[in-house]
């Protein structure tokens, strides 16, 4: 048995501290051989102090280090070191617990008479360790809540004090440490209000420390280099974190809109258990408190929402509807880390914070309350009332408080699609009552009806979502065609109802089934082939719309429950034009057989065979082919007029107008290129688009290019006097929505190229300005590659840092490089760590001395922060979803491996020397990366 085991046994049977400590005596006395007298008292200390973990702020536990003090058997100099050390743990950051420490240390100096709390013997080394650590918990102590009863700021202010009074020669202290301490009681001087004592003493300590520097140029240099950066406080406050970074909401704001506008993909809102890794993520990088952590979420998510008037009613059915979902997994997470949190007390606390901004709760009730254009309904309920009664219905606060915070709440306990299914049918459940909505025959202008009013009933959204995907899933695997074919024309013709699945639950699961009918399904057994294609189509638009609308760039797709991977690159690539002689086999069959009973004069239109015997998959390959070589066929005259019209209205009418979007892209393309005649192209443009049967996702999938096409060529009229483009502009508008045409800037080129660096500056802008910043980084990448745009993002970071904004560029520039993106999208970090920095680190190398520091503090806290965000992100991931794929390109030990390396090799620069310093001297740092441990 062991000293632990011991005393948590004796601990939790009940037994009196004078007892256990005999318990131990004896138990030492059989080990005394085996271990020196300082590793028993520290093995006996820490054999308590861990108790305080599950059980802070314990008399009992108080009572068992006061007597083992008070008898001999701990001295308080290794109690006073061994406690300060454990200190730096957050599982201890409870008032209570610290402070109740802090008194054992203090009183039992005191009552031992000695001069010093540690003995002047003592090595330096071991002193200094002590006194940082002792720093470290008087910064510990400024951001904790206070308490009257336990005032541990005052505590451990003397404890300082005491501890510092045993550091008598400063002379022995090496440089390096020296720069390091001179740093961190900067800090605490200028970041805190603190007592005149420990003030007094600690600028004391601070002159003695600059005495050391001397007449050694260098040192000296570099001492002020590594002073200034700390006195700026921009690194080395747990991962960088500044101490107003509990008013902060950058860091929120930014994953909140990561969340939402991307919710359909990989780290969205409803990507599973990626977003709970996120916030776990977070949670771990930031070190902040339960009730800090969620009073941040709230009033970002608040901000966030007062300022997209626009998409109000999405974030309104996030913030409500599945934020506290989400919140519910992340507290599971971290439980599942045996950590004891009173997480209700958290989250209240935290309501209570956010709701004492009613400037934020005002403006975003206003910005619902707008007329939001295609937005189907408003409700005048305000959505912190639909956000107090989720929390209550998922256990996150208690009715009492809710009252408390909403009087009125009482009245709308239950969901009013429960109430509505239940007048509907006393006896049918809920998900009877919504899968009776999606049935075939139901009327898709009764379910838009009826959405209306789901749509403003935030607690039944996850219901309905997860009873869209079980549907979907059930269809699928049945065939049902017709049934699906419903479903899809119901989603893609109602956006609110897409838009609640894309928030609850993962589209991509979505996709992968309708992918997995798509490409086992064929006509050859069906009775109708011609109404079994029409379906078909509908599941084929219905894909190519969530692919386009929210831009899932994946090749492949997959399920969670399902060990399958499928290509999505049949539907992605519909506007090839291939060569006909690349066609082999079954494909060449299938060309052939369609162009004749398409374009031949002697055809007698499609018969059903043709339907059975060729793939959807197949026809969709070969139809942009199909059109364009009957479209270039009949401009060198090889079919007539009449046969061209002729194929060409199967492809507007039920059998063939699904394959229309990869046929007017590819007409589209052809215009664009001038590379044969356009006329005939531009007639057939027109004749698609403006034909009643063209369904309408074709146009809303292809209105940009279109749009695109007619406002920046002045040639069409020229080239086709029968081109009315006039016309075919506003046929286009009209499905979009649109009723008028941005005129395009003259200055458009250089414009798009620049909206990186403005979409930079707009974050960095509204961080300063106390807003929710946003920032679409593959919009970015969409423009410019990574490496422009990461020198931009250098450039905008440094500028503004230069003025004072270190810490919002530092979150900034934190999410850019560690939030994972698309499949499509390259990793940033690596290429930042590998490639960027080594330019910096010799760019500013060659400034003068006094433009320096300014630039190499932010990379600093740059480099600080990224890696260990990252590793956050990679633990969370790993726990939360038991995967340990790279998400960021490399892991963050190999980066800072590599990284390590370069810095070493940066010896003789100055600035890559101070890096490796300052990494070097930040304990939690060089914890998560050993490699930067100093040699």
């Amino acid at each position: 048995m062991t000293l632990a085991e011991l005393t948590r046994n004796c601990f939790q049977s009940g037994v009196s501290a004078s007892k256990w400590l005999s318990l131990c005596k004896l138990l030492i006395s059989k080990e005394s051989s085996i271990q020196s007298s300082e590793e028993i008292e520290q093995n006996l200390s820490s054999s308590i102090i861990v108790l305080y973990r599950s059980y802070p702020g314990d008399p009992d536990l108080q009572r068992y280090l006061q007597c083992a003090v008070e008898s001999g058997m701990i001295s308080v100099s290794v109690f006073t070191a061994t406690f300060l050390a454990a200190a730096r743990s957050p599982e201890l950051h409870s008032t209570t617990t610290l402070h109740s420490l802090c008194r054992i240390a203090i009183d039992g100096h005191y009552a031992s008479g000695s001069s010093t709390i540690i003995p002047l013997t003592e090595p330096l080394s071991k002193t200094m360790n002590t006194v940082q650590d002792a720093l470290a918990l008087l910064r510990t102590a400024q951001s904790l809540p206070m308490s009257h009863s336990h005032p541990l700021v005052n505590s451990a202010s003397e404890l300082l004090i005491l501890l510092l009074s045993c550091v008598t020669d400063m002379s022995q202290i090496p440089t390096r440490q020296a720069v390091v301490f001179l740093s961190e009681a900067n800090e605490l001087i200028q970041s805190f209000r603190l007592s005149p004592d420990v003030r007094h003493v600690l600028e004391s300590f601070i002159l003695s420390l600059s005495l050391l520097f001397g007449d050694d140029a260098k040192a000296a240099t570099e001492a002020q280099l590594m002073h200034t950066l700390h006195f700026s406080g921009a690194f080395n406050k747990g991962d960088g974190l500044s101490p107003t970074a509990d008013t902060d909401i950058v860091t929120f704001s930014l994953i909140l809109h990561h969340l939402v506008t991307y919710r359909a993909q990989r780290f969205g809102s409803g990507s599973g258990s990626d977003p709970v890794a996120l916030l776990v993520g977070i949670y771990r990088w930031t070190s902040w408190s339960p009730t800090t952590f969620y009073t941040q979420l709230f009033i970002a998510s608040f901000a966030c929402l007062s300022q997209n008037p626009t998409t109000a009613t999405i974030w309104k059915a996030f913030i409500a509807g599945r934020l506290p979902r989400l919140l519910v997994l992340f507290q599971d997470a971290i439980a599942a880390q045996n950590t004891k949190i009173d997480w209700r007390h958290a989250v209240q606390a935290a309501i209570s914070a956010a709701f004492l901004r009613p400037d934020l709760i005002v403006a975003s009730d206003l910005a619902l309350s707008r007329p939001l254009g295609s937005d189907p309904s408003v409700s005048d309920q305000s959505f912190t009332r639909d956000l107090l009664l989720q929390l209550v219905a998922i256990g996150l606060i208690d009715m009492t408080f809710a009252t408390e915070k909403d009087p009125g709440i009482s009245k709308d306990t239950i969901p009013r699609l429960y109430i509505e299914a239940r007048d509907s049918n006393q006896t049918l459940e809920v998900s009877k009552y919504l899968e009776a909505k999606l049935l075939p025959d139901a009327k898709i202008v009764d379910f838009q009806a009826w959405m209306e009013r789901m749509w403003t009933d935030i607690l039944s959204h996850s219901t309905f979502a997860q009873i869209i995907l079980k549907r979907f899933s059930s269809l699928t695997s049945t065939y049902d065609i017709d049934g699906l074919s419903h479903l899809c024309k119901v989603l893609y013709t109602c956006e609110p109802a897409l838009d609640i699945v894309a928030l609850h639950v993962r589209i991509s699961d979505i996709v992968f089934h309708a992918l997995v009918l798509l490409d086992e399904y064929d006509c050859e057994t069906v009775g109708d082939p011609q109404t079994a294609i029409s379906h078909l189509g509908d599941i084929v638009l219905f894909v190519q719309y969530l692919i386009a609308r929210f831009r899932l760039a994946n090749e492949e797709f997959s399920s969670m429950n399902e060990r399958r991977v499928i290509s999505a690159g049949f539907l992605k690539r519909t506007d090839y034009v291939h060569p006909v002689s690349s066609f082999s086999g079954e494909e060449l069959v299938a060309y052939n057989a369609w162009y004749k009973a398409l374009f031949d004069s002697s055809s007698e239109g499609i018969e059903d065979s043709i339907l059975r015997v060729t793939k959807p998959k197949t026809l969709l390959r070969i139809s942009a082919t199909l059109f364009l070589q009957a479209v270039r066929a009949s401009s060198s005259q090889k079919i007539d007029s009449e046969v061209l019209n002729n194929g060409v209205s199967y492809f507007t009418g039920p059998i063939l107008n699904w394959t229309l979007l990869g046929v007017v892209r590819a007409l589209l393309s052809d215009i664009q290129r001038r590379r044969f005649p356009v006329t005939p192209h531009l007639e057939m443009l027109q004749t698609l688009l403006l034909s009643p049967n063209c369904p309408q996702l074709v146009i809303r999938l292809c209105a940009h290019q279109v749009l695109h096409l007619i406002s920046h060529n002045n040639w069409l009229s020229s080239e086709a006097s029968t081109f009315n483009a006039e016309l075919v502009k506003r046929a286009v508008m009209e499905v979009i929505g649109q009723k008028n045409e941005v005129s395009p800037s003259p200055n458009t080129l250089a414009a798009h190229l620049d909206q990186p660096r403005a979409i930079i500056r707009n974050a960095l802008a509204m961080a300063r300005s106390s807003k929710g910043p946003a920032i679409d980084v593959e919009r970015c990448l969409n423009i410019i590659p990574p490496s422009k745009f990461l020198e931009v993002l250098w450039s905008e970071a440094v500028e503004a840092a230069s003025v004072g904004e270190s810490e919002s560029c530092r979150r900034i520039t934190t999410f850019i490089l560690t939030m994972p993106r698309c499949a499509t999208t390259p990793p940033l970090l690596p290429i930042f760590v590998h490639l960027l920095i080594p330019v910096l680190i010799t760019r500013i190398d060659k400034l003068p001395s006094s433009e320096q520091t300014t630039s190499t503090e932010l990379l600093i806290s740059i480099i600080s922060s990224t890696l260990t965000a990252a590793l956050h992100l990679e633990w969370a991931v790993q726990t939360v979803s038991s995967e340990h794929r790279t998400l960021l390109g490399q892991t963050s030990a190999a980066m800072a491996r590599r990284l390590a390396a370069d810095l070493r090799g940066h010896k003789s620069n100055q600035v890559g020397s101070a890096i490796m310093q300052r990494l070097a001297a930040s304990q939690t740092f060089v914890a998560n990366f050993p490699v930067f441990m100093a040699n």
